[in-house]
C-alpha cells in the first residue's frame, strides 16, 4: 500500500495540504491567534516537511530544520488551549477536502493530526523548557502510531 506520506501525494501533496490549512488558520479568529507574533517566511515548506517526515516520507525536516523537541517547544508555554486545538483541527479536516483529499487517506491524516494536536503538542502547557532535549519526531502509518 505504501506509506501515508506517498498516498498524500508525496511532497508535493504535503505542501498542496499544509498551505490549504495555513491560509484555513489564518483566517480563523482563535487559531490566528497563534501567528499573531509573526511566522517563518517558508512556513508551510515547513510544516509540510515535517508532516513528510512523520508521514513516511524522507527525514528532509530532522536533517535540515530540527527534531521533534524544537517543534514541541515552539507549541509549549502557552497554557491550555482546548478550543484553539478544536479549531486547528477542523481547519485540518477542511485542508484536506481543499487539497482533494479521500479516504482512508483523508481519515489517517485526520487521526494523525488530531493525535499530534492533543497529545505531543499539548503536553507542556507550563513552560517550552519543560520539554526534553532529544525528542524524534513520532512516525505514524495506517495503523496509527509506530511504537
Amino acid at each position: 500500500m505504501g506509506s501515508v506520506f506517498e498516498a498524500a501525494g508525496g511532497a508535493a501533496g504535503m505542501l498542496r495540504i499544509a498551505e490549504a490549512w495555513h491560509a484555513r488558520v489564518l483566517a480563523d479568529e482563535v487559531v490566528s491567534h497563534a501567528f499573531s507574533h509573526g511566522y517563518h517566511p517558508r512556513h508551510s515548506e515547513r510544516l509540510a516537511s515535517y508532516w513528510g517526515e512523520a508521514l513516511g516520507g524522507p527525514a528532509e525536516y530532522s536533517a535540515s530544520t530540527g527534531d521533534e523537541t524544537s517543534v514541541v517547544r515552539m507549541h509549549s508555554g502557552n497554557g491550555p488551549h482546548e478550543e484553539m486545538d478544536r479549531r486547528a483541527i477542523a481547519c485540518f479536516a477542511a485542508a484536506l477536502d481543499d487539497a482533494g483529499l479521500t479516504d482512508p487517506v483523508r481519515q489517517v491524516l485526520l487521526d494523525y493530526f488530531t493525535w499530534a494536536t492533543t497529545t505531543t503538542m499539548a503536553r507542556y502547557h507550563g513552560s517550552a523548557d519543560d520539554v526534553p532535549a532529544g525528542l524524534a519526531i513520532p512516525r505514524w502509518s495506517w495503523d496509527g502510531l509506530q511504537r
